[in-house]
């Protein structure tokens, strides 16, 4: 990384370069509105088959878990729910995201959260040679290697979408 990637240092890139990790971070133009995923990848001009996103659930007070899946798809709570162990898993209030993640909308990223929780990577990632997600931020995101990303995040691959 080279001083201008400095400038864009999240706690998620900091998470890899403390691991020394191999990644690449990615800019794009963010405008007014909220861009989903199929958008960023456009943006970025990324395959949309190898971006991701992530979702943040919870099964009661206090349990959250992780889920990183094709930006395409769908999350499956059934399966996130299998996954994660429990009976039942719902998607967490937006309202709450940034007192429990410290990320925003748009901008969150699997790694670096406030505190580490259970994260689950789509099944679909783990034979990619590499993948883009969030970096931390709206208008950052990061390429690399799926397996990478789930040593960093303490990650299972696991079948999460419909």
């Amino acid at each position: 990384m080279g001083k201008k990637d400095k400038v864009h240092k999240t706690n998620a890139a900091r998470q890899l370069d403390r691991m020394k990790a191999d990644y690449e971070l990615i800019e794009y133009a963010v405008d007014d509105g909220l861009n989903d995923g199929v958008s960023v990848a456009q943006k970025t001009d990324q395959d949309p088959h190898v971006v991701y996103k992530t979702l943040v659930s919870t099964a009661g007070t206090g349990k959250y878990f992780v889920f990183v899946i094709p930006v395409e798809k769908e999350l499956d709570l059934k399966k996130a729910a299998k996954a994660a162990g429990e009976k039942k898993i719902d998607m967490l209030h937006l309202k709450d995201l940034t007192d429990v993640t410290g990320y925003v909308r748009g901008g969150c990223s699997p790694l670096g959260m406030k505190k580490a929780f259970p994260t689950y990577i789509d099944e679909s990632g783990e034979g990619l040679p590499k993948i883009v997600v969030s970096a931390g931020k709206r208008g950052l995101q990061m390429k690399l290697d799926p397996k990478v990303l789930a040593a960093a995040a303490d990650a299972i691959f696991a079948p999460l979408v419909k």
